[in-house]
């Protein structure tokens, strides 16, 4: 029997330890920095938007706890808002299947509690190198899987240059769990998911979701850092934190004010404030012992969470993980074993999710302003742009090269006997 250690206890981490506990064959163990009861009474460690594809992954392995309990997102709502004098550009696109969000100090006490209950081993410590370092020294597993993202062991995993265009952060973050919010009065496509840019300030996102005190929603602020938004920065107590969230929507987002004027904090701990560099890291991590660790998810390629592709990846690498640790049989684990199966998730997912946020971090070049503008008036195009946020895959054709938008925008305009939508209309800076 294979002994594989996870340390930590995330989308990813418990994903993977799942899964390889219900393949058999597998002595797995996971080291969690706190308990489930923890976890509950802990401050929000992430926002989420859970789309089809990733969904599935946890429903194949039976870990859809909560589709009764949590709102069933139906579509995405962009809104650019308007330059003095012009007119907001809105978006609504239909998802092909829902996208959830649940709160993952919900999810993963969860998944950590049953995970023990099915057979799995679980321990719950503060994880340093040298910590680690003694484990493997002690040769008890034969594969250590660092999932934790946050923390010393991240230092581990080099830079790489090559993937990581940015040195500082791009986006100041402010999230805070509420009840009390109105629902979108324009659309029958609800509940969406609200994505308000500010051109230059930053963005504003609403995210239906399930909070340990039930349904609720996400207020979540992304600020370019010295900007107007970026008023966070001192790490408000929750109170204050939301009281200021409130007021940059009634002087920013005014439109948005009454579905926010009476809110409340689903619980004492419902806010979340940071900031941290775009980084994606390689994947192989030597100890001072000379052991060699695999990196996963996060800890090796960390995105900005501006268009929510942060949880799904994380169980992508989940799956592509399981997938290559149950193909190896009895080899060994070595490090281009390791190498190698990062590199297919690189491939398959973690290339198209880090070129498409980190574009988005950016004012959009022309051919995006224009593919926005015609998914503003041709549902067909709003719907394909929805549903590659499930599938960042699916855009690369179209969404990420100009020439690709000119063909697609040409073929849309002509099914729908109309010119293609012009450079100049609308100008999105």
């Amino acid at each position: 029997m294979r002994r594989i250690l996870i340390v930590g206890a995330g989308q990813c981490g418990l994903l993977l330890g799942h899964g390889l506990l219900q393949a058999g064959d597998y002595d797995v163990t996971i080291l969690s920095a706190r308990t489930p009861d923890e976890l509950r009474r802990a401050r929000p460690t992430s926002t989420q938007v859970m789309f089809g594809p990733a969904v599935a992954v946890e429903r194949r392995l039976g870990l859809d706890l909560w589709a009764d309990d949590t709102p069933a997102i139906a579509g995405l709502h962009w809104t650019v808002a308007a330059p003095p004098g012009g007119d907001r550009l809105d978006i609504y696109g239909a998802l092909d299947a829902p996208a959830r969000s649940t709160d993952q100090r919900v999810k993963m006490a969860g998944w950590l509690e049953l995970f023990e209950e099915l057979g799995g081993t679980v321990r719950t410590e503060e994880t340093a190198v040298s910590g680690l370092d003694e484990i493997a020294e002690s040769g008890r597993y034969d594969l250590i899987v660092i999932a934790a993202g946050r923390g010393d062991l991240t230092a581990l995993f080099d830079r790489d240059p090559s993937r990581s265009p940015y040195t500082t952060p791009q986006r100041g973050l402010a999230a805070a769990y509420v009840h009390g919010m109105g629902r979108d009065p324009d659309t029958d496509l609800w509940p969406n998911v609200s994505f308000t840019v500010l051109p230059g300030a930053g963005e504003l996102i609403l995210i239906p979701a399930l909070t340990t005190t039930g349904q609720c929603d996400i207020l979540f602020w992304e600020s370019v850092p010295g900007g107007p938004l970026d008023v966070f920065g001192d790490r408000p107590d929750p109170g204050e934190h939301l009281t200021r969230a409130v007021g940059l929507i009634g002087e920013h987002t005014p439109w948005l004010y009454e579905r926010c004027a009476h809110l409340e904090l689903t619980d004492p701990h419902a806010t979340l404030t940071g900031r941290f560099t775009p980084t994606v890291r390689r994947p192989v991590g030597e100890l001072p012992s000379g052991g060699l660790v695999l990196g996963a998810a996060d800890v090796v390629v960390t995105n900005d969470p501006i268009v929510a592709q942060g949880a799904n990846a994380a169980a992508r690498c989940a799956a592509g993980y399981l997938a290559a640790i149950l193909d190896h049989g009895d080899d060994p684990f070595d490090r281009d074993w390791m190498h190698n199966t990062f590199e297919r998730f690189w491939a398959d997912t973690a290339e198209q999710v880090t070129n498409l946020t980190n574009g988005m971090l950016q004012p959009p070049p022309e051919h995006i302003q224009r593919v926005l503008a015609t998914a503003a008036q041709l549902p067909e195009v709003a719907g394909r742009l929805a549903n590659g946020f499930a599938d960042p895959n699916s855009l690369t054709d179209w969404f990420m090269t100009p020439d690709g938008a000119d063909r697609y925008l040409g073929q849309v305009a002509a099914r729908a006997g109309r010119p293609a939508v012009s450079a100049s209309e609308p100008p999105i800076n």
